[in-house]
């Protein structure tokens, strides 16, 4: 029934073969996708392969390519008019030129012959291994060189086809993008004696089909192998590249088999020729943003980085231009500025391009700097003075902080990006942990006070993308926060060393989108829109629902600990220079606010301080203070922090003259202590050698300012201080507070008198200096790794002797060999305790440092039991476990505080004070100290030499307070003794240093130096004074900004130990009309002046105003006179 019926009907096949023709395999995957390599490599296939077809023609040599050179002196890198008004000598194709760091500049007379000049598209190219410029005959910049095969051609003009003669010039520079490391590891230190051979010099004829087939294959190449195995995408891409590979064979490798591979291409990839790939209605999921990261120094001197700015930036001009999908983004003020100054053409094409949309300047910050170890005043100005250039060039603001590359990141800075106008900060840099894996990708950063970023880590784990297929795939695959948001950036361009996106990441990046488009599987990508487009999303996502998870604290880099050490004269330069800008604008502020400013000649020194800034956030750059660059930046910095110093101590003395003061000290002069803090301070002060005059002397106020010098036998007398040696090789110093025992140079004892209470954990040791070895896994100058503390050694003093026993200061010192060629003497002090006023226990030491690849740290075992210690950060505290309950735990073996370190229980508690020393450790009840570090690339001389070092221990009773934070500015602040210019004293309220013994009486009313302080919240600090940045008096051209009116004080208060708090600003004589809140770019937020207050409550006469401050905040005001 029914078995005449054709059950599939017309769609029955009647052509299928009856008999097999021959057999057919299936294809061995591995074979067919090794074979692609055969199409684009340069094994020994590739005369057969697509490589030969990409340049057609070329011409090199004389007649065509004539070169002769200049080479300057002295390794000088001269201007283009200097450079080029010297006599140039004939060279060629195959002389080498050097040494490393020298600067050749080569005049190239070109002549294009008929054969090459019939083509259409024609490139110059320059390969000499080294980087270089190329510079048209007027002065232009036109293109920057990277060599080594990659940005060496140079797209010649049409016109230049006309057959005559045209002139250009190449500005070589003798290094690779990453130095003149020798060998073939590149942080090694530079090899001063490097040559490069000039090994190719000509014109080229490219095939731009073929060149766009080289694309075509190599994406879809990647597609093959990155695609998953199993799916249809990644085997059909596979037989796409074979079929390009047999259409090529087929042609005899013509240009119509070119073709006809483009045409296979087509069918995978779409339409790719074009920015209009990226112009359909499809969602991305990854946005493409250019950037090129060019450290400021590292591998290279600051004076290299100007060049790679130039070359890096000229080319992203030119590029933005031929590919107008690419939005490019690059940070750092100091770069642009140095570009301003120094190659005024491009930086007008830079303007332009940033006005058109397509080069963004982002991060608001003047360097890309570090955050660790900068004071919280620095990293305000890191973005003062960036945002007001950025504002003053270019009519805007970041709203970014960018800050890929930096070595960990402060618990405070989402605060300060707030204060700063910046809602969203990137980086990428925890990628690098070796110990845990940071998880998250796009999350909220929240502050000490609470004030929150949103912050992306770009999943590609890179800033300096290849844009390769893996890229775009990794943005999505390696994206951990995809529960709640499942966009990304991809920042692509070459990097370090400068350079940027290049043509091939661009035709990369197209084939990407068209694979998306057209094939589906990978991650869609658009390039089109700027970083700021992709935050700006996020934040309306945010504002629409979407809950970000959060990340409370810093963010903590399990790697490149080691930089809290290395460089510690850099270091020490840093803190050095911190400490004289705040007393110079604090002194300048006042010398220009006093009642007879108007008739003085005396300028607020804006210019200088704007310089002396500049420089100090300069040498804040993150491959400079961490220590990790070579040894010609630091011979930079050096010369850069002596001419801080020099300048500062200039307007120093300056402003103390217009303040009727002077550091010039005579015979007869009458002595004072000039205490510049906003807080009293009674303290020993040892005075200077002038004739009749003890060796100390008792500084005392009761405010800030000017101190009366007393002598110590006076009213306010010290219980005396005293040492003896009870045993042999055992001394005992003692005063009111502190018994001390040390034995065999070592602290065995401290005892508090007033607590009863043992400090050091019994049968331990304290300022036992101990030595590790030190060889990281790689990274020298960076890192120091969790199995260097197994390699523990304590160093034994050689001799312990009293130095000093005074009634006001006793001292013993302790010298110790470290080795053949390296020691340390260590003296350890006591002085006199003056009243309740808490002392501790210092130590200065002085060392001798020639080692190799060892750790010199200080031992502090206490007697107290948290799970937690305490560490100073920039505006608050920081607290990190002792134990290593997790990894996470463990990972923080070694942490960066500032001027102290606290181990507390809830009764008693010990701090450890430094001048200079950012790194510490915290295992159990032992404090540690990092002193010294010895690694030898990629400076093979770092820290080499004589060092001083202070250092202080200072127990307490109760927790942690308020004491510590004060002795430990008190202990980075020594009090300057000066003299009255004004022989009168009047408005001083002081008496000057006697020799009798007679009691001096305080005066309640303050002098100008005492005016500004706070009271009635001894947790609050007032860290800054200064002038407002545009009061009329004070502006200067560099920064053309609108002028404001009148003469306002920026007044910046934090609360230092996490307590919301209200105190009161006091002004004293100051005649302040109204308070304003403002940020930290000095905008207005609010008019605060009905909180200000009378000293009397009459209302007549305001003398300060009402501060409320939130834990941890950091809250500026400015005063308006």
């Amino acid at each position: 029934m029914g078995g005449d019926i054709n059950p599939l009907g017309g769609m029955q096949a009647n052509k299928y073969p009856t008999r097999a023709p021959g057999p057919v395999g299936q294809q061995i995957r591995h074979i067919y996708q090794d074979r692609l390599r055969q199409f684009t490599d340069g094994g020994q296939y590739r005369e057969q392969g697509l490589l030969p077809k990409l340049t057609e023609a070329r011409a090199a040599g004389e007649p065509h390519v004539k070169l002769s050179v200049y080479s300057p002196p002295n390794l000088s890198r001269p201007t283009f008019k200097d450079a080029t008004s010297h006599t140039f000598r004939h060279t060629k194709v195959g002389e080498a030129f050097g040494p490393s760091w020298s600067t050749h500049w080569f005049k190239v007379q070109l002549t294009i012959p008929k054969d090459v000049a019939s083509h259409d598209h024609l490139e110059f190219v320059w390969d000499a291994n080294n980087e270089g410029l190329i510079w048209l005959e007027d002065g232009d910049v036109v293109h920057g060189l990277t060599g080594g095969g990659e940005r060496t051609e140079w797209i010649l003009p049409k016109s230049w086809k006309d057959g005559k003669e045209h002139l250009f010039y190449v500005e070589m520079a003798c290094n690779g993008m990453f130095g003149n490391a020798a060998g073939g590891d590149s942080i090694q230190p530079p090899d001063p004696n490097k040559y490069f051979t000039l090994h190719t010099a000509e014109v080229r004829a490219v095939n731009l089909e073929a060149r766009a087939l080289y694309f075509d294959f190599w994406e879809i190449g990647d597609a093959s192998r990155e695609f998953p195995s199993e799916s249809w995408q990644a085997h059909n891409a596979l037989q796409t590249c074979n079929k390009i590979m047999d259409a090529f064979i087929a042609g005899g490798g013509s240009n119509k088999s070119i073709s006809e591979g483009r045409k296979i291409a087509k069918e995978y990839l779409g339409d790719v020729n074009s920015s209009k790939v990226y112009d359909t209605d499809q969602e991305e999921l990854v946005t493409g943003v250019g950037y090129c990261h060019i450290d400021t120094c590292w591998l290279w001197p600051f004076a290299e980085t100007k060049r790679k700015v130039a070359r890096s930036w000229s080319n992203q001009c030119d590029l933005i231009d031929r590919y107008p999908e690419l939005r490019f983004c690059c940070s750092q003020a100091q770069q642009y500025k140095w570009l301003e100054q120094n190659y005024p053409q491009v930086f007008d094409r830079v303007k332009k391009k940033v006005k058109e949309g397509t080069f963004q300047p982002i991060g608001g910050s003047w360097v890309e700097h570090d955050t660790n170890l900068p004071g919280g005043e620095s990293l305000v100005r890191q973005f003062l003075y960036g945002q007001r250039y950025f504002e003053s060039r270019f009519g805007q603001r970041s709203k970014t902080f960018w800050l890929p590359d930096t070595f960990g990141y402060s618990t405070q800075l989402p605060q300060i990006c707030r204060g700063a106008g910046m809602t969203r900060f990137l980086t990428q840099k925890l990628s690098w942990n070796n110990i845990n894996t940071f998880p998250h990708t796009t999350f909220n950063w929240v502050a000490l006070d609470n004030s929150q970023v949103i912050c992306h880590m770009p999943p590609a784990e890179t800033y300096t993308a290849e844009a390769n297929f893996g890229d775009v795939k990794r943005s999505v695959s390696q994206h951990k926060s995809l529960d709640q948001d499942n966009s990304s950036l991809l920042v692509f361009g070459k990097g370090d060393g400068g350079g940027g996106p290049t043509y091939q990441h661009l035709e990369k990046l197209r084939r990407c989108r068209g694979i998306s488009d057209n094939t589906g599987l990978l991650p869609r990508i658009k390039l089109g829109n700027s970083a700021d487009d992709f935050f700006d999303r996020l934040e309306k996502k945010v504002e629409n629902g979407t809950q970000l998870v959060t990340w409370y604290g810093e963010l903590y880099f399990e790697l490149h600990r080691g930089t809290y050490t290395t460089q510690a004269n850099n270091k020490r330069n840093n803190r050095k220079a911190e400490i004289l800008l705040r007393d110079i604008e604090y002194l300048a502020t006042l010398a220009t606010v006093k009642e007879n400013y108007k008739t003085s000649s005396y300028k607020y020194p804006k210019k200088e301080l704007d310089g002396m800034w500049e420089n100090v956030l300069l040498c804040q750059f993150h491959d400079c203070l961490p220590g990790s660059s070579i040894e010609m930046c630091y011979d930079d910095s050096d010369q850069i922090y002596a001419e801080v110093f020099k300048t500062g101590e200039k307007i120093l003395k300056e402003a103390l003259a217009e303040l009727g003061l002077s550091d010039q000290l005579k015979a007869d002069s009458k002595l004072f202590a000039l205490n510049t803090l906003p807080w009293p301070r009674t303290e020993v002060i040892k005075l200077p050698p002038l004739n009749n005059l003890p060796s100390y002397g008792l500084a005392h106020s009761t405010h800030p300012g000017i101190m009366e010098i007393r002598p110590l036998a006076s009213a306010y007398s010290a219980s005396t201080a005293s040492v003896k040696e009870i045993r042999p090789n055992v001394f005992e110093l003692r005063n009111a507070q502190y018994k001390v025992e040390v034995a065999d140079g070592v602290i065995t004892s401290l005892y508090d008198l007033n607590a009863d209470r043992e400090v050091i954990r019994p049968g331990q040791k304290a300022a036992q200096l101990v030595i590790y070895d030190d060889k990281p896994l790689y990274w020298q100058a960076w890192d120091v790794e969790v199995y260097h503390l197994e390699s523990r050694q304590e160093l034994k003093p050689s001799s312990t002797s009293i130095v000093e026993n005074t009634p006001h200061k006793c001292s013993i010192e302790v010298t110790t060999k470290i080795s053949d060629k390296s020691w340390i003497k260590t003296t350890i002090s006591l002085a006199a305790a003056i009243g309740d006023e808490p002392t501790c226990v210092e130590i200065e030491a002085e060392c001798e440092w020639h080692e190799t690849m060892k750790f010199l740290k200080v031992e502090f075992p206490v007697d107290i039991v948290n799970t937690e210690a305490s560490y100073e950060t920039q505006f608050g505290i920081v607290k990190r476990p002792t134990h290593y309950n997790t990894t996470w735990d463990m990972a923080k073996f070694e942490v960066c505080c500032h001027k102290w370190a606290d181990l507390s229980e809830h009764t008693y508690g010990v701090s450890i004070l430094n001048d200079s020393k950012f790194g510490f450790a915290t295992a159990g009840n032992v404090m540690r100290l990092s002193l010294l570090r010895s690694p030898k690339a990629p400076d093979g001389h770092a820290d080499m030499g004589r060092h001083f070092i202070r250092y202080a221990i200072l127990p307490h009773s109760g927790a942690l307070s308020e004491t510590t934070i004060k002795k430990a500015f008190n202990f980075n602040n020594p009090l300057k003794i000066i003299t009255p210019t004004n022989t009168d004293m009047k408005g001083m309220n002081i008496k000057p240093f006697s020799s009798t013994k007679e009691a001096a009486q305080d005066t309640s009313a303050p002098s100008l130096l005492s005016s500004l302080r706070i009271i009635n919240a001894p947790n609050l600090v007032l860290d800054t004074i200064k002038r407002a940045e545009d009061d009329a008096d004070i502006s200067t051209p560099d920064y053309p900004l609108p002028i404001k009116p009148g003469r306002n004080i920026i007044v910046r208060i934090y609360d230092s130990m996490g307590g919301k708090s209200k105190g009161v600003l006091t002004w004293g004589g100051l005649k302040v009309k109204a308070v304003k809140r403002v940020n930290l770019l000095e905008d207005e937020i609010e008019d605060i002046s009905a909180e200000m207050v009378t000293e009397d409550g009459s209302g007549a006469v305001k003398v300060g105003v009402r501060v409320g401050v939130k834990s941890f905040e950091v809250v500026t005001l400015k005063l308006e006179l």
